[in-house]
Formats: C-alpha cells, sequence, structure tokens
C-alpha cells in the first residue's frame, strides 16, 4: 500500500470519514473531516460508526482488538454479552473486580484465547467494563492483538527489552533523573492508574484534587474508578489552603499546561503547600512536555502519555510514570509502584515507540517553533476571538528549561461562532482526529469529542463548545498558514 504524505495530502475531506490517520493498522486517530461527522460520531449513528477504520483506543476497540473480542464471544457462544481484551489475567481479574463490585449482579468470567485474557461481561455490566477500559488504559494494544491474531510476528523479549531500557535511558537524559525511578506503561492512563494504585496504599480512602481543567480521562480515572476526586478550577492560594485542611487529600493532580484551555496553576506555590500537608503531586505533562518544562522540583510523580509528542508518529499507544527524585516520598514510591503496575509495555510496541522516539528533542524543538508562529498570525486575523497558548501563561513560563517551547499545541474560538467554527472546520485542509503531538496537523473540536454529554458543565467551566484545538505539525509555515487563510475565509 501507498501511504499518503499527510504533511502535503491531509485526510480532510468529508470522503476522507473514517480513514485512519495515520495509515496504519496502529493508527491511534481516525478522519473526522467535517462538523457533522463529529457530531454524527457522537451520537453512535450507524453510518458514520460504521465507516471508521480505526479509532481512538482506549475510546473503541481497534479492528485488530475487535476481532479478538469477537473471537472470544464465539467460543462461549454468548452474542449478548460483551468481551474486553486485557494482556495478562492481572488486568483482566482488576478490570473483573471492578465490574463485580461496581454491580452486584454482575455475570462476568474471563476467557483466554490465543494468550489474551478476555473479561466477558452481560448486557447490563458493558457500560461499566467499557468505562474501566476506557479510564485506565490497561487494554491490550493493536500490536498485541495482531501477535495473537497471527498476523504479525512477535519479537523476542530480549528485543523488547533491549528497546525499553533505551527508551528509559533517553527519559532520564530528558527528565534528569536516573533510569530506575522511570516505569513504562502501556498508556498515559496507564501511568496514572499505578500512581493512583500506589498511592492507596499509604492513603487509603482519600479522595483526589484535580485543579484547572483536565483532560477528560485524568479527571474521570480518580472520579470513576478510584475513590473519587474534586475540581477545582481556579485555586487561589487561600482558599485551597482550607481546602487541603479540610478534605486531606491523596493527591493533588495538575496538567501542565491543562487541556484544552493550556493554562498552568502556579506550581511552585501550590506544591510547597501540599507538600507542607503531607499531600503527594501528580503532574501530567503530556503537552507540555519535558523537553520544555521541569516539573521534578515540584511534582511527586510525573506521567505522559508517550503516544503524542514523544512518539510523534501517531502509531504507538504508550505512557510513563516518573519518580521525582527531589520527592520526599522517593523510597516509599520505588518500593510500592512496581508492586502496584500490573502490566508492562509491550515488546512490539516498545520496538516502535523506540525507533520513533529517536530525534524526539529535534522534532519537539521544530513543533514549538512551528505552532508558534500560527499563533502569532492567528492572533493577528479579524475573525479571532480569542487565541489560548502556554505563552500567555507566567506559571508555565516558570517551569520552562532553557532555550525552550511551549510545545504543539494552540486552542482558538472564532468571531462568527458556532456556524463560523463549523464552516472553518469543514474547510480546514489538515488532518482531522483525535490525539495530538504528531508531525501532521491534526485539529478537532476537542470540547465536542470529550464532554458531548455534558457540554452545559463545559460551558460553566469556561470551556466552549466552539472551540477548535490544533496540534501544529512539521508542515511548512507558509503553506500551513495558506491552508488556515483559506479556511478563514470559507
Amino acid at each position: 500500500m501507498i501511504t499518503r504524505d499527510l504533511l502535503i495530502d491531509p485526510f480532510w475531506e468529508a470522503k476522507d470519514l473514517g480513514q485512519p490517520i495515520p495509515q496504519s493498522p496502529h493508527a491511534v486517530s481516525v478522519a473526522l473531516p467535517r462538523w457533522e461527522d463529529v457530531i454524527a460520531y457522537e451520537e453512535k449513528d450507524p453510518k458514520c460508526i460504521n465507516s471508521l477504520q480505526s479509532i481512538y483506543p482506549r475510546f473503541g476497540f481497534n479492528p485488530l482488538v475487535q476481532e479478538i473480542a469477537q473471537k472470544s464471544l464465539q467460543i462461549i457462544g454468548k452474542s449478548s454479552s460483551s468481551s474486553w481484551p486485557y494482556p495478562n489475567i492481572q488486568t483482566a481479574e482488576k478490570a473483573k473486580t471492578y465490574c463485580d463490585q461496581t454491580n452486584k449482579k454482575a455475570k462476568t468470567f474471563i476467557q483466554e484465547i490465543s494468550g489474551v485474557q478476555c473479561l466477558i461481561v452481560d448486557s447490563e455490566t458493558t457500560r461499566i467494563a467499557k468505562a474501566f477500559w476506557q479510564h485506565t488504559g490497561l487494554g491490550i494494544s493493536s500490536r498485541q492483538a495482531a501477535i495473537a491474531l497471527n498476523k504479525e510476528k512477535a519479537p523476542s523479549f530480549n528485543a523488547g527489552e533491549g528497546a525499553r531500557l533505551s527508551i528509559r535511558k533517553k527519559l532520564a537524559g530528558i527528565y534528569g533523573c536516573d533510569s530506575s525511578l522511570i516505569q513504562l506503561h502501556p498508556s498515559g492512563m496507564a501511568a496514572l492508574t499505578t500512581a493512583l494504585e500506589a498511592l492507596r496504599k499509604f492513603r487509603p480512602k482519600s479522595t483526589a484534587l484535580q485543579l484547572g481543567f483536565p483532560y477528560v480521562d485524568v479527571l474521570k480515572l480518580p472520579q470513576v474508578i478510584f475513590e473519587g476526586s474534586e475540581l477545582i478550577l481556579n485555586p487561589e492560594p487561600s482558599k485551597l489552603a482550607s481546602k487541603l485542611d479540610s478534605v486531606k487529600p491523596s493527591a493533588l493532580i495538575v496538567e501542565l499546561p491543562s487541556n484544552p484551555m493550556l493554562q498552568c496553576i502556579d506550581l511552585p506555590v501550590i506544591a510547597k503547600m501540599a507538600h507542607e500537608r503531607g499531600i503527594p503531586v501528580i503532574a501530567d505533562d503530556t503537552i507540555g512536555s519535558a523537553v520544555n518544562i521541569d516539573p521534578i522540583p515540584y511534582a511527586d510523580l510525573i506521567f505522559t502519555s508517550l503516544t503524542k509528542s514523544f512518539s510523534g508518529r501517531g502509531n504507538v499507544l504508550a505512557g510513563s510514570l516518573i519518580i521525582s527524585p527531589e520527592s520526599q516520598w522517593k523510597e516509599i514510591l520505588q518500593e510500592i509502584i512496581p508492586i502496584s503496575s500490573v502490566t508492562n509495555l509491550s515488546d512490539a510496541d516498545s520496538l516502535v515507540l523506540n525507533e520513533a522516539s529517536q530525534d524526539v528533542e529535534s522534532r519537539i524543538d521544530q513543533l514549538n517553533n512551528s505552532c508558534l508562529k500560527i499563533k502569532a498570525r492567528l492572533e493577528n486575523h479579524p475573525d479571532i476571538e480569542r487565541v489560548l497558548h502556554p505563552e500567555q501563561c507566567s506559571n508555565f513560563q516558570s517551569l520552562m528549561k532553557p532555550h525552550a517551547g511551549y510545545g504543539c499545541l494552540l486552542s482558538f474560538e472564532l468571531t462568527g461562532g458556532l456556524s463560523k467554527a463549523q464552516r472553518f472546520y469543514n474547510a480546514l485542509e489538515v488532518c482531522k482526529g483525535p490525539s495530538l503531538g504528531t508531525i501532521f496537523t491534526l485539529a478537532c473540536p476537542y470540547v465536542l469529542l470529550a464532554h458531548y454529554e455534558e457540554l452545559d458543565w463545559a460551558k460553566k467551566c469556561g470551556v466552549p463548545s466552539t472551540l477548535i484545538r490544533v496540534s501544529v505539525g512539521l508542515e511548512q509555515t507558509e503553506d500551513l498558514w495558506y491552508r488556515f487563510q483559506k479556511a478563514l475565509n470559507a
């Protein structure tokens, strides 16, 4: 198959609906080229859903994973049930335990197929099983499914271990810590799952506090799967101090910067307040990237979706969890995090990620610059109401490394409201779908994709449904800006 060069020939037209982005059986994005396609996707319109050749891996089943799930249901002969494939018995049992505890009448069991552990649940428990799959990020990857189906060859464990060692060394160099403080996971959410499991062991039955409007699953994971979490949008220090004293949370969870508003809390001040009260801080630096910012002095645990800028290719799901060498809980976290983790980044995914990340530092530098140039031009365009970008946030700047940049992401609103946003999005000649950090530009009406069932709530949080989020890629700046201008004139 001749693959398209998405830098110059993106999936942006109606005829491209459902195409995998990039053209790979392991693509993590999918083309939703028109505003109405996004709505149809969220409304589960059969015509749209049946057109999808890919999907963001935690939001649904990659076709290879779907094939495993269907085979397991054929074996047991229960078409009314649903199947949720996991990489090992530990992850499948965790999912089963969650389903059984959430629905006391649940009918669940684990069925092995070709080495994959499939959690089979009755129809009444399907919604619960889906929540666990999505929020925790512990399900099998598309490459693990392809190997189980004999469609791809399994690499050796030694090759996988070598790739994992190489990735951890690269991350250690970026973060400035020892590689023994780094764990690799099958997704960024799996890394956060492990962090929360670890904190359960020495801070049991405590809820978390989240500061600033967060990515949807960073919010939902502690709320739905763990002991709960309270969201504080604008943490004013004196009020936050009282909250910390009254709630005594298991942890503070922050994003650096937030998604999609791209703002940071004052991490040094808030971390000091938390640490004085014996409260750990968990930071998500996926968008800012440790190439650009240094959260090590303030956060006790840092988790990242390596799927995004670290990989840059959009064809592998992975995550990392870093124990800060400066954390007062460093020793205990080193003890309990390994026993809290129930799965590792697979051999096949490790090899792909290691190869893709060889140019990570130079590539992120290019993405920083490309995004900054498009941001400046959007700010000066009369049809743009506002642009959101970390350059506008002094709290982000306080975390930046010397000679670093602001990342690849920006969000904006247009002056013409919904109708203008729809026309612009439909006319924009870049790839359109979920995810970020790829070498090719990706755009989406993020709030619709992440919060379709709670748009009023998002609006009350100051996050409008007409917001368009863009992950700027490595296209030539003049060419990319020409495409934006054409869409703005649509």
